[in-house]
């Protein structure tokens, strides 16, 4: 059971560029959308081959609908005036699943640290302002297992909760592979495990085995 249900989350939907300016530096900034850190180093890596003359690649992400996964980069930049305002921005629109990468070329005017602070801030901010935000919901992938005559009772409880069928296979003994959101799955588990000769596999946990 979950003890906290927060199944919902904003992200952004397609990939977004921004760009600011300041005496002679320019900023651009580029944000993805991203659900692993595998994406991210994917991204990090293409953007710095492209901008491989660029002084500075500064990073912020942030992972997961329960905002506990993050990580900011400086690249060189003094401490915190670079990572942590692009961050920042990810959090004051309450993002997720977001990765934003912002690439400097310096124009040969020191900013200072304010100044630094505010460039990475408004191109990050730019980059936000130019992508759609996103609702998505939390789902729980799972996999059940029963006896063909459970069939009918079987996908009226699905019905009941709205879940969507990902992979199905129908013998003697059926398998289903279903999404189920994060909210309404305490309540789709209780049901199932009240049908007897049913095998319920919650994110690669056995749940309940009545056979």
């Amino acid at each position: 059971m979950h003890k906290l249900i927060t199944d919902t989350y904003l992200t952004i939907e397609n990939p977004s560029k921004g760009l600011f300016k300041d005496k002679g530096s320019k900023f651009l900034s580029f944000a993805y959308p991203v659900s692993s850190e595998q994406e991210i180093k994917e991204h990090l890596d293409a953007v710095k081959k492209e901008y491989f003359d660029a002084r500075h690649h500064c990073y912020a992400y942030r992972l997961g609908a329960d905002l506990k996964t993050f990580r900011t980069f400086d690249d060189g930049e003094p401490s915190s005036t670079a990572g942590k305002p692009i961050l920042g921005q990810i959090s004051s629109h309450n993002l997720t699943n977001i990765l934003i990468i912002v690439v400097r070329y310096f124009g040969g005017t020191l900013l200072g640290v304010g100044g630094l602070i505010q460039a990475y801030k408004n191109a990050s901010a730019d980059a936000i302002a130019n992508a759609t935000v996103v609702e998505r919901e939390v789902m729980d992938e799972i996999s059940i297992t029963f006896d063909y005559p459970l069939q009918n009772q079987v996908n009226r409880i699905l019905k009941d909760h709205g879940v969507k069928v990902l992979k199905s296979e129908f013998g003697f003994n059926c398998k289903l592979e279903i999404s189920c959101r994060l909210s309404s799955t305490p309540s789709l588990l209780q049901k199932l495990k009240e049908l007897l000769h049913v095998e319920i596999i919650l994110n690669d946990k056995l749940q309940n085995q009545n056979i």
